[in-house]
Formats: structure tokens, sequence, C-alpha cells
């Protein structure tokens, strides 16, 4: 600190100079990027609503109070009530001068174990967390035993009766490729109200860039890669992969479904408890 007496020209500038940068500094705007794990079980769902806990509303909550500020974090994608996430990601804007591993510790310190911070990063003013993806990849868990551990009951769909899983992976196959995917979506009444600023015509057209069964151990998993997913749309599927099992539906039905681009057509929505978001790509 310089005594005020002793000041020298250049040292007042320096001073000037400084009370500047501070002040610019203040007004700056930081877009910061999360990597969020959550066990969805505790929750309503990814959105906030009022009244309910929600992951959203539990994570604005906890930044508000390391950074004063009010804010609603963006998610890539909003997972409904009992989905989980791996690797979830979030964005929002904030003045903080917070450091990012300093929020990282603070946000895990704060929010119940269910959910965890795993990164936080500086990221472009562009960057957005849902506009910005790429790609995504869920995963669907189903375990097959009579008898399901109570530690695994709400990770995991119980499904211990007899399935023709060869003909489930065979029926996988035929949801890769780009599809009008209206069978396997839910009404969602807040997608033409997120996207009303957007120019582009809302269309239920998606890559699936992979999408397979496999088995591990006691359970019967199913991962997909897609461009993009609709409401309940990866439950739809497995929930009609689950009638191919059972053969009340054939393995070359799932192109007969995607083709009449009805709900209807399709099997029932499958549990929340097996879903999990597993990774982002941008």
């Amino acid at each position: 600190m310089i005594e005020p007496g002793c000041a020298t020209p250049k040292d007042r500038e320096i001073q000037r100079r400084n009370m500047t940068d501070r002040g610019t500094n203040a007004a700056q705007k930081r877009n910061l990027k999360m990597i969020l794990s959550y066990d969805g079980a505790e929750f309503c769902g990814w959105q906030v609503q009022p009244d309910v806990i929600t992951v959203q509303g539990t994570l604005a909550s906890a930044i508000g109070r390391i950074t004063g500020e009010k804010v609603l974090p963006q998610g890539s994608g909003r997972t409904d009530a009992g989905v989980h996430a791996l690797a979830q990601v979030v964005t929002f804007v904030t003045q903080s001068h917070v450091p990012t591993g300093n929020i990282l510790k603070a946000l895990n310190h704060i929010l119940p174990a269910s959910v965890r911070v795993l990164e936080v990063s500086e990221a472009p003013a562009e960057f957005h967390a849902r506009h910005s993806a790429q790609a995504k990849t869920y995963r669907y868990r189903i375990y097959r035993e009579a008898i399901c551990p109570p530690f695994l009951a709400r990770y995991v769909w119980h499904y211990p009766y007899p399935l023709d899983e060869a003909a489930m992976a065979r029926a996988a196959v035929l949801v890769a490729g780009e599809h009008d995917f209206t069978s396997f979506a839910a009404v969602d009444p807040e997608r033409g109200r997120e996207d009303e600023l957007s120019a582009k015509p809302l269309s239920n057209v998606r890559q699936i860039y992979s999408s397979a069964w496999e088995r591990v151990e006691e359970e019967l998993v199913y991962e997909v890669r897609g461009s993009g997913f609709l409401h309940h749309m990866v439950r739809n599927l497995v929930g009609t992969f689950i009638l191919v099992g059972r053969r009340t539906l054939q393995v070359e039905d799932m192109t007969r479904i995607l083709d009449a681009r009805n709900r209807s057509a399709a099997g029932a929505t499958a549990p929340a408890c097996g879903l999990y978001l597993v990774s982002v790509e941008y």
C-alpha cells in the first residue's frame, strides 16, 4: 500500500489503472461450465418447479449462496424424476470472481450427497449446455435375476421374467440411423416454449449413431448414442424392446412402428429408475 503523501505521479497512475481494472472486472460476466453427477431418485427431475425438490433448483440455491447472485443454471437436457446422470453438463453466467476450483469445493460442501460437481471450468460466452450439444449417450439397466438387491432397486428396472435377449439386440439395430421418432416421443409441453425464439421448425427427426443391448453379468444393458432425444424417447424405446423380448412384437415390427409416427404404435414407457445420462458431446 502506497502512502498518499509519498505517492509519485507514476505511483498514482498505477493506482488509477488498478482501480479501473477492478471496476471493469466487476462488470465482466463469466460463462461457467460444470459437469454434474446425481442420483435422480432424490429429485422430482431436473427442471425447477414450485413446491418440489429438483436438481436445477437445488443447484441454483447453492450457486446463489456462493456468488450472492440469483442464477438459473442451464442443463444439457431435462432429465425426468428418478432419472440419473453420470455427467450432466450445466452452464451459468456469473459476475463473481470466485475461482473455479473454489466454486467446485464450495458447491460440493453445500450440495446434498446425492449431487456431486465433478468439474467447473471457464467457457466461451457463446457456449450453452443445451444449444451447443452435438450428441448424447444414454444407458438403461435391467436387472434380470429373481431377487434384486435392495441397494440396487432404485438404480435398475427389476425384470426377472423370460425375455428373448437376442431378439432385443436385433431390434435395437433397426433404430440406428436417421428416423422420425414420433412413435417414441411423449408430449412435452415445455418443448415449444423453450424453442419459441428459434427460427427452426420443431422436428421429431433424430440421428441415432449407435443402439445396442449387452449382457453384463446379472444385467441387460441398453446403450444409445444420438444427435438428440425426444421426451421419454429412450424409455419408450426400452418399453418397446421389452415387447420384442416377450415375443409380443417381432423384430421387424420396429420398422413398422417407426414408420407409423404414432405413439400408440409403440410400447409402454419403461420406469425412470433404470435410465442414466452418460455423457454429452460438443
